[in-house]
């Protein structure tokens, strides 16, 4: 009868002389279980911790671009924190939910098929695949006027996904400010788009044309009209996602709807 003791295995696997090949594969593979357990583990219990983490880092940038917008952070500071109200919206009718923003996660939406849309191939000029259905905004409105509207944006570039908060000035035609809350480039070329000198050349620039066109983009060397934002040296494919992320997250699978609402002031009031 064959022994089933996983004790005696055990001794018997000590037993053997070190030079054996199976006890030499055999403790390898304990060892490696031992430390994918471990690992995985840690992950799991981690999770939690990391989230938080990236929800702090992502309001504090957030904080940062605000505060480096002239007079915006004064009328923040003069209206309270609520002035700046969070809202999650449909992006297929542009109108406000119901949703708590706090439990919605934009990037995790994207990739559940029940909460996301497939991007046609010939939308798809950022790369993403998939898109979520929903998605959350930051309003500030001074005396019931439209004063700044951040919307979050993405694109793949060069070795990563670039997550970040375009502002728009109350005519949601001016850039307020461009914040990178996420992005995986090459450092010293592409990851430069976290620079605050790179991100200081964004407010002032225009959206779009008299004819309503998006022509805001990244361009190699220097800019030259208001439409227009510096390249940074050697990073072009990744200042190419930054134009594309603008382009397709206000046309017709982004915000373009939740836009002209804010401009007739309906569905988000």
């Amino acid at each position: 009868m064959a022994d089933l003791n996983p004790l005696n295995w055990w001794a018997k696997l000590l037993a053997l002389p070190n030079e054996s090949r199976t006890k030499t594969i055999a403790m390898a593979f304990i060892v490696s279980g031992i430390c994918a357990l471990l690992v995985s583990s840690a992950a799991v219990l981690l999770a939690p911790l990391r989230d938080a983490n990236l929800t702090a880092e992502r309001e504090a940038r957030l904080t940062a671009m605000l505060e480096s917008m002239p007079g915006l952070a004064d009328i923040v500071a003069q209206y309270g924190a609520d002035s700046l109200e969070t809202i999650v919206v449909d992006l297929e009718t542009g109108e406000a939910t119901d949703i708590d923003p706090a439990t919605f996660d934009i990037a995790a939406a994207a990739e559940d098929p029940e909460t996301s849309s497939v991007i046609p191939s010939e939308a798809d000029i950022a790369g993403l695949g998939r898109r979520a259905n929903l998605a959350p905004i930051h309003i500030l409105r001074q005396d019931g006027e439209l004063r700044l509207v951040i919307l979050p944006i993405s694109a793949v570039g060069y070795q990563s996904t670039i997550r970040a908060h375009l502002a728009l000035e109350g005519d949601l035609n001016t850039v307020a400010g461009l914040s990178i809350i996420e992005q995986g480039e090459t450092p010293g070329l592409g990851a430069r788009i976290e620079e605050p000198a790179w991100q200081a050349l964004w407010p002032g620039k225009e959206l779009a044309g008299e004819d309503g066109e998006i022509k805001l983009s990244v361009v190699r060397g220097r800019a030259t009209s208001a439409f227009e934002v510096d390249g940074i040296t050697g990073a072009t494919r990744t200042g190419n996602a930054i134009t594309a992320a603008i382009h397709f997250w206000l046309g017709e699978y982004g915000f373009d709807d939740v836009l002209t609402n804010l401009r007739q002031g309906t569905g988000l009031q």
